[in-house]
């Protein structure tokens, strides 16, 4: 048995982990039936669909990929930048303001993509700013500290 499409052998793979991830992991609360749910079965039926896509993105990656295929390069800078920079922004939050934090958390994310341009990571993040504004302070009403928070 050869793999013959790498990269749906990795999705598939990704798949079936997380699907089991959450089968398991919500095999402790209250599953019930589809007439009376319990808090574990959103969870669990979920993660078994997911689990089922992954077997099938598997075997299709083995027996019906046509040719063969290279095996992808990870890059795991990008990511990790852009995980960090997430909790970097939770930690700006309070001494900069949703405004600062979020210009920072799109510029600064933006530098992970080799194909960085400053006029576009700052029109992004003004509309992402709009956007933040207009949906969590405006609608869902958060209270977040819209603009720095003075210490005091």
């Amino acid at each position: 048995m050869r793999i013959r499409h790498p990269k749906d052998f990795l999705a598939g793979a990704m798949f079936v982990f997380f699907g089991a991830a959450a089968m398991v992991l919500s095999r402790d609360l209250a599953i019930g039936n589809a007439a009376k749910m319990g808090p574990g079965y959103f969870p669990f039926v979920l993660g078994g669909f997911l689990a089922v896509l992954g077997v099938v993105i598997l075997l299709r990656s083995v027996f019906w990929a046509t040719g063969f295929h290279a095996w992808p390069v990870l890059h795991f800078t990008p990511p990790a930048l852009v995980l960090s920079y997430v909790a970097l922004f939770g930690l700006l939050l309070r001494p900069l303001g949703l405004i600062g934090a979020t210009l920072v958390l799109v510029v600064v994310c933006s530098r992970a993509s080799h194909e960085f341009r400053w006029k576009e990571a700052l029109l992004n993040a003004a509309a992402l700013i709009l956007i933040v504004l207009a949906v969590f302070v405006s609608f869902l009403e958060f209270q977040l500290p819209v603009l720095p928070v003075r210490p005091g």
